[in-house]
């Protein structure tokens, strides 16, 4: 996943101040910024905001140092060893050591959102280490109890854990670095809760030929979406089983490819609703529909307006 040295050597730095520092990557209209904090020496946090496919160059670190990663919003894809790869969702925590010897990460939605705190225990003062035992934290101990030497450990949607996470998107910016060591000592220990039904958590992989099979079939169906095809179509088109083909593509894109279709092709019907005189039956047409009230139906459940609706509003709001 990301990590200090990622950001450092494959994004621009664009500010620097005591606390905070910020980077940022783009290509081609794509972009990705990220916030860094060092809350204090072997802890930092960082705020990742990406719009882009392609995540930073993967740099590995022989360390003893390893991240927590949480996504808010998007996914995120990580190939953990030759040809498996797993995804983080809204509400997924990765713990990983950064010695992980796995190739790179990239956003497959195009969209992420998050937050990676990563410790480095060999970077710790005493004053550091003395607090953290105070409250019965032994971060060696955290390390060994989820992490292999090369395999991350995801957490999905564990509701204590998320609920500090999300309370890190709401600091004051007045407060924002002492705040942030709160709430990090906070999270290591919860992670003790999480600790005790460890073996409740299990990795799902997806091998590579796979992922490369799912994401032909997301090129195909939107380079098509006049066309309607059936789940059994696709699987034999592209020679891929049906009940891996459901779930690999959810793991990949974040929802069932019926979904995601569909909230495609209301996605490119809004576009062409605003930037065209086209009438909405011959846009309903051009994404797939021949039943103008089955597309308007589709239209509200998505968007949340009719066809109708939303061109007027967004015509008197221009």
């Amino acid at each position: 996943m990301l990590n200090t040295k990622m950001i450092e050597e494959s994004m621009e730095l664009l500010t620097r101040s005591n606390t905070c520092s910020t980077y940022k990557m783009g290509v081609d209209g794509e972009d990705g910024t990220v916030l860094y904090y060092s809350v204090c020496p072997g802890i930092s946090v960082m705020y990742n905001n990406f719009h882009i496919e392609k995540g930073p160059d993967r740099v590995i670190r022989d360390s003893n140092s390893f991240s927590i990663h949480y996504c808010i919003e998007g996914r995120i894809e990580a190939e953990v060893s030759s040809g498996e790869y797993l995804y983080l969702g809204a509400g997924d925590v990765l713990l990983e050591k950064l010695d992980s010897k796995y190739r790179y990460c990239s956003f497959p939605t195009k969209h992420y959102h998050g937050i990676t705190i990563t410790f480095s225990p060999d970077e710790m003062d005493e004053n550091l280490n003395t607090l953290l035992l105070n409250f019965s934290i032994d971060i060696n101990r955290i390390k060994e109890t989820f992490l292999s030497k090369y395999v991350p450990f995801v957490i999905h949607e564990d509701v204590i854990i998320n609920h500090i996470f999300e309370e890190l998107y709401k600091i004051p910016e007045l407060l924002k670095y002492d705040y942030l060591k709160l709430k990090v000592i906070e999270l290591l220990m919860l992670l003790r809760v999480v600790e005790n039904k460890n073996g409740n958590y299990k990795n799902q992989y997806f091998y590579k030929s796979q992922i490369e099979k799912v994401k032909d079939i997301k090129e195909f169906i939107t380079n098509n979406i006049e066309e309607h095809f059936t789940m059994e179509e696709l699987s034999q088109k592209y020679d891929i089983p049906l009940s891996t083909l459901k779930k690999c593509f959810k793991a990949v894109y974040g929802e069932p490819i019926y979904q995601f279709i569909r909230n495609y092709r209301m996605n490119i019907a809004s576009t062409l609703l605003i930037k065209t005189d086209d009438s909405i039956i011959v846009i309903a047409g051009k994404v797939g529909y021949t039943n103008s009230s089955k597309f308007t139906e589709a239209f509200k459940s998505v968007i949340g307006k009719t066809p109708t609706e939303y061109r007027k509003t967004v015509i008197q709001t221009e």
